[in-house]
Order: C-alpha cells, then structure tokens, then sequence
C-alpha cells in the first residue's frame, strides 16, 4: 500500500474533519481519500465510476468512508452528494474539486469539434464550479472550510504540450479559484488549486491506451527538470493534504505547482545545440 496505508500511525492532521471528493474511485482522488481517512478525516467518494479502483478497492468502505454515486456535469447531482455529505457526517470541511478528464488527445485547434469542447468544460470547469458553489453553500453558515481544486501544469504554467480543450479547462479552474478566493475570504474560506506535472493515473493510461507506467513514466522522467524523483498519485495527495490541513490556515489564492521545477525551464536552446551539433557531426 505505500505511504498511504491507513494501519500506518501518525500524527493526524485532519482530526474530526470531513472531507467530499470527486472523482475519487481511483487515482488521485483515490489516494487522497484514503490519505485523508489516515489523518482522521471522515471522507465522502463522489463518482460516476462505481467500480472503485486502486488503492480504495484494497481496504474497501468503512465507517469512515461513503461512496455516492454522482456525475458532476448535473448540478443536482453535485447538490445531492453536498447535502448527502452533511447529512451522513453533520458537516463539510473539505470540498476537493478533483473530478476530470483529459479530452482526446493531440490534434490541431481545426480538428477540435465544439462536442469535444463542450465534454472537456462539462467536467472539468462546470462540475468543478458546482462542487464550489455547493460547498459554499453550507461552509458559509459555518464560517469556515477549505475549497480545493485539481488543476494541471498546463494551467498557465506549460502551454502547448496537452489537448487545447484541456488548457483551456484548467485555465478556467484556477480562475474561479482564484476568484472564489476573494468572495468566500470573508467567511474565513479558503480556495486553493493544485496543479501538477505528468503523473500516469488510470485515467490517463486509459487514454493514451497505456497498459502499464513504463511508457509515459519513463518519457516524463526524462523530460522532468529535477531527476532522480518520480511524481505519484501519492504526491498529489500530500499536497492536497497540505491544503486542508490547519497547517495552511492562512495558504489561500494559490495554485500550488507540482512540477518539480519543470515550469522554469525552456530547453528549446539546448535542443538547438544538440541538433547542431549533430548535424555537425554527420557532415564530418
């Protein structure tokens, strides 16, 4: 199981929290779950997924944690699993924002139909907006809580490596973090954004048709500005954790990147030298 492990005693740092995730059936919002529930948090999976994947299907629903079915692109559904969280554990500390997809992958902006658009800022911008405004709605009264969304790289960070439809989604989310920062402040509730680089989830192996991590992992590895460190789910996690955490009391308007400092670099000037220097080398 890894650092995740729920047996594992720590010091935890969500005691008599609850938490609601979307997306959270396997992958990032898997790993988070299962980190919260470690640090005391009680946590509510929303999915449209009801075939929970890895690490959730190793240790299974306890009284700890609750599935309820939810697509996010229906407001009333995002609505349900708000009131359903409240319901089952009297409260809502923590709203992570995590649910989304890649859209298809590759392609020139004149093959981009307004159906794949229109897929990509269902889920990623539209479910993501209904989790806050539903989270809002009963974390004012309370005067407290912590919004958190599941941004990427690509959010104004690096530009023209991922689907345009994809960016554009991720733009968005941390602008309505951002923005979401200014209104709830004032109710003591803050909004933040993670924002990661290349990380193999079973989502996008199942997008890219890739069966293992060897793959995309190992093209990550090597384009990644600090080696000998590969990003994880697990990683995601911590800084998700961060965030909730009281540890971050005073952390909101901020899109925390991931990247390992991948974002700082540009190697266009080094590929131009290597290819130089090839070509030389060929001519001689």
């Amino acid at each position: 199981m890894g650092s995740n492990s729920i047996e594992a005693p720590l010091a935890k740092r969500l005691e008599g929290k609850v938490a609601l995730i979307t997306g959270g059936s396997n992958g990032i919002g898997a790993c988070t779950a299962l980190l919260f529930i470690r640090h005391g948090a009680k946590v509510v999976i929303a999915d449209i997924d009801e075939n929970l994947g890895y690490p959730i299907n190793e240790v299974g629903l306890g009284e700890n944690l609750y599935f309820i079915h939810c697509d996010v692109t229906k407001e009333t559904d995002v609505e349900n699993a708000v009131d359903t969280t409240v319901a089952k554990y009297g409260k809502l500390d923590i709203m992570f924002n995590n649910a989304g997809i890649g859209g298809k992958p590759g392609g020139q902006i004149h093959n981009i139909t307004g159906e794949d658009l229109k897929e990509v800022f269902d889920i990623n911008v539209n479910g993501s907006f209904y989790g806050a405004k539903h989270a809002a709605r009963v974390m004012i009264p309370q005067k407290k809580g912590t919004i958190i969304f599941n941004s990427s790289a690509s959010s104004a960070i690096i530009l023209g490596e991922v689907p345009h439809a994809y960016t554009m989604s991720k733009h968005a989310v941390v602008g309505l973090s951002k923005s979401l920062c200014v209104e709830l402040g004032q109710y003591g509730i803050r909004v933040n954004s993670v924002s990661s680089y290349g990380c193999a989830t079973p989502m996008f192996k199942n997008q890219m048709n890739d069966e293992g991590e060897g793959k995309w992992e190992d093209l990550w590895t090597r384009a990644a500005n600090l080696k000998g460190v590969v990003l994880k789910a697990e990683d995601v996690a911590d800084a998700v954790l961060f965030l909730a955490s009281d540890e971050a009391k005073y952390v909101s308007g901020l899109n925390l990147v991931l990247d390992g400092g991948y974002s700082t670099t540009n190697p266009s000037f080094s590929m131009a030298v290597k290819a130089n220097l090839e070509n030389a080398a060929k001519q001689n």
